[in-house]
């Protein structure tokens, strides 16, 4: 296997708008784009980071980072230097569904950052990946690289690009649904054979990158978690088989449905995911917890992550969890459409934390799928534990009852670590009377009340709040549905029970 010369970061900071409370940094919990460079600086030095996601996907974006950076951290990026030690990668918008003049300016910002690191004496290139989100084909991937070379290539006197500057940009792509984690090693496999093809070259290393938000809120929390197994164990034959380095990064929050990592137990979270080398460190991780326990884990992630391992699965195992998967995803999607229209309702209250421009957010992004509308993975996830029906509940009581009938109680188990806590932790948060009411009128709410029983059955325990904060949670989702008919400003509630839950959604 061939040996990289770069560091690969462990932790990655995101602008994910997920953290209830206030930064540790910042005045009040909302953060406007102009104060990111900051944000990107103190996650650098205060909380001992590796890497910041610089986010052009949805949302405004300070278009200077790089600059701002340099001139106001001058001597901590001569020391830590951006690209060689500390990193900041972009996430470019994704073409096929915004427009192409957001992508320009963010490769031209890529490519004119390698003469400005060089002219003010810091390491070039400073900024030289970039994440490709909602990648659902090699050919994509390629025509960011393309469009890159080209821009680079450009010949004028006002288009000084330095000689030997960066011509070539790496590409990390970025998984987004069940099937494409599943299958990303197939689109991984298409695009080694045509950058060979068109450069000449392998590429160094890959970092393929899955999503735990946006599958989950499409297909429900158990099938995406399979999903990503099945996914590091073709990751690790693909490095074999093309003695090329594979270094998967992947999205997490703190709440189980959108990942499960938080700064209190991230020896839980290592234990679960082997083979992971890069995670996402959102905002309710850094702002929601203590500083020094933020801190510690950093260090822990960046100690750690290095040394996992993921675990290889037989070919037949594999199709085994495929189709382990199908119930829990038909149940799951089958309520989602019925109660849409309350998540939409509610999402309208859930407080702002960051700049959003518009966003598709639609309910399957691949082709065939329904078109139920949804908000936003985080507003998702906060409307429903605010109702006091957390999604990691949502599908699963069903497709347990299902897997017991096939007797695969034992292969879901061995392939998702901490499945029985991750639900009994969602279930402390249930506010079982609002989802009894809400079963009289619906069908859909009365399936996920069979989740419940059947996932109290499976626990061998009652699912509802434990301690102090659970019940004062509860209060509060009892408040929230009384409040809905009333025509009240329920943004306020909805911000209290997130500090309790310490995360948005």
């Amino acid at each position: 296997m061939k040996k990289i010369s770069r560091k690969i970061p462990a932790t990655m900071a995101t602008q994910h708008p997920d953290h209830a409370g206030r930064p540790f940094w910042y005045y009040q919990p909302y953060i406007p784009a102009i104060e990111e460079a900051r944000e990107s600086f103190l996650n650098f030095a205060d909380l001992g980071i590796s890497e910041y996601k610089w986010d052009w996907e949805g949302k405004l974006v300070d278009e200077s980072v790089l600059e701002r950076l340099i001139a106001e951290q001058f001597e901590f990026f001569k020391k830590h230097p951006l690209g060689k030690e500390k990193f900041l990668t972009f996430r470019l918008p994704n073409p096929k569904v915004e427009t192409e003049f957001r992508m320009s300016r963010a490769l031209m910002g890529i490519a004119s950052s390698a003469g400005l690191a060089k002219q003010v004496g810091l390491h070039s290139p400073p900024l030289f990946e970039v994440i490709l989100p909602m990648t659902e084909s090699a050919e994509e991937m390629l025509q960011i690289q393309e469009a890159f070379a080209e821009i680079t290539s450009l010949k004028h006197p006002l288009n000084r690009f330095e000689k030997n500057s960066l011509s070539h940009v790496l590409i990390i792509p970025l998984f987004e649904m069940v099937d494409t984690i599943i299958n990303a090693d197939k689109i991984l496999e298409k695009y080694l054979k045509l950058h060979r093809q068109k450069f000449k070259f392998n590429p160094p290393y890959l970092r393929p990158y899955v999503a735990r938000s946006d599958p989950a809120l499409n297909s429900g929390l158990i099938p995406t978690v399979l999903a990503i197994k099945i996914a590091l164990s073709r990751f690790k034959k693909f490095e074999q088989r093309h003695k090329i380095p594979l270094f998967p990064v992947i999205g997490c929050g703190t709440l189980p449905f959108r990942g499960g990592l938080n700064p209190l137990a991230p020896q839980r979270f290592i234990k679960e995911y082997p083979g992971i080398r890069t995670v996402t460190i959102q905002s309710a991780f850094r702002y929601d917890f203590p500083k020094p326990s933020v801190i510690k884990a950093v260090k822990m992630l960046e100690q750690q992550l290095p040394k996992g391992k993921a675990k290889i699965m037989r070919s037949d195992e594999e199709q085994a969890v495929i189709k382990l998967i199908k119930p829990f995803e038909a149940a799951y999607k089958n309520s989602i459409s019925g109660i849409a229209p309350l998540i939409n309702r509610l999402a309208g209250f859930m407080p702002k934390r960051r700049e959003r421009v518009q966003h598709i957010g639609l309910f399957g992004y691949s082709r065939g799928e329904g078109k139920v509308k949804l908000p936003r993975a985080i507003t998702f996830t906060g409307a429903l534990y605010s109702l006091g029906v957390p999604p990691e509940l949502i599908g699963s009581g069903r497709g347990l009852a299902s897997a017991k009938k096939t007797g695969s109680i034992h292969l879901l188990e061995k392939n998702y670590v901490n499945l029985k806590h991750d639900l009994y932790f969602a279930g402390k948060f249930l506010y079982k009377p609002g989802l009894v009411n809400f079963a009289k009128r619906s069908q859909a709410w009365k399936n996920i009340l069979k989740d419940v029983t059947g996932l109290e059955k499976y626990l061998g325990k009652p699912l509802g709040p434990k301690y102090a904060n659970e019940k004062k949670h509860h209060l509060l989702s009892a408040k929230i549905h009384k409040a809905l008919s009333s025509g009240k400003n329920l943004t306020p509630l909805i911000e209290q029970a997130a500090k309790l839950r310490r995360s948005l959604g």
